[in-house]
């Protein structure tokens, strides 16, 4: 988070709440209320200043949430010394990266994908993908040694958002008999143009491609291929685009043998 970020949060985010309000979780008030609002509230720190710190999650950004002495207020944002530099922000991040990571795991497995290798792969890779973008076709190509080897796993999350054609064609894999099979047909057709588009999306199957949608744009994620992958911490990361030659076996693994 950038300085900027940090100060931006700050002004949108600070609040009150008095202090007879009643809590469910042993919290603070404030803190609750927070909670109550969607911040994922991990545990506490030591701050300065008679604060009592607290590590929570928005959306995936790590946050520091300072409690008043008195309990009676909560400030959101970062704190900044003398220097001008950020206190607790190594804290923080090394607090939230487990259950963040964890969350945002939980929520690529409950999406709408397709597989792409075998299901006992000892290594999985989410990606954003659409039907007719040209660098998740390219993705496609780098992943198939690892899949071919039975390294990984690639879970495709189906979008629509590159072309006219884009949701109608991921609407064909995700109602075929065999979406995994549809997709490597796509793949391997690309260049002619792909698989021929679902006439009609029905009103479920769009609803899943919305909430793929909502889910990548959720994640920070705005162009295809987005990729998803956890490091060798188990904690997850992300790439924009197609990663380049060197830095495939990042997300990938060792390359097979």
């Amino acid at each position: 988070m950038t300085l900027r970020q940090a100060l931006v949060m700050l002004v949108l985010l600070a609040m009150t709440a008095v202090a007879s309000a009643k809590t469910t979780s042993n919290l603070p008030a404030p803190i609750e209320a927070l909670q109550a609002r969607g911040v994922q509230i991990v545990g506490t720190f030591e701050a300065p200043g008679g604060l009592t710190g607290y590590a929570g999650i928005i959306g995936r950004r790590p946050v520091a949430i300072y409690l008043t002495e008195d309990g009676q207020h909560a400030v959101v944002g970062s704190m900044i010394d003398g220097n001008g530099e950020l206190v607790n922000q190594d804290t923080l991040e090394q607090m939230v990266a487990e259950p963040m990571s964890k969350r945002i795991w939980s929520q690529l497995e409950n999406s709408t994908w397709v597989p792409d290798g075998a299901a006992d792969a000892p290594r999985t890779v989410y990606v954003f993908s659409d039907p007719s973008c040209p660098y998740c076709y390219k993705f496609w190509q780098q992943s198939q040694p690892w899949i071919q080897a039975g390294k990984v796993q690639v879970r495709h999350v189906v979008v629509g958002i590159i072309s006219d054609s884009s949701p109608n064609k991921a609407a064909a894999i995700l109602t075929a008999d065999n979406p995994e099979q549809m997709l490597v047909k796509n793949k391997k057709q690309f260049a002619e143009g792909g698989i021929t588009p679902m006439e009609d999306i029905p009103a479920q199957v769009q609803s899943k491609l919305i909430a793929n949608l909502q889910l990548m744009r959720q994640l920070g994620l705005r162009g295809t291929p987005g990729i998803v992958y956890r490091d060798d911490q188990g904690y997850v990361q992300f790439w924009r685009g197609v990663p380049p030659d060197n830095a495939i076996s990042t997300i990938m693994g060792p390359a097979p043998q």
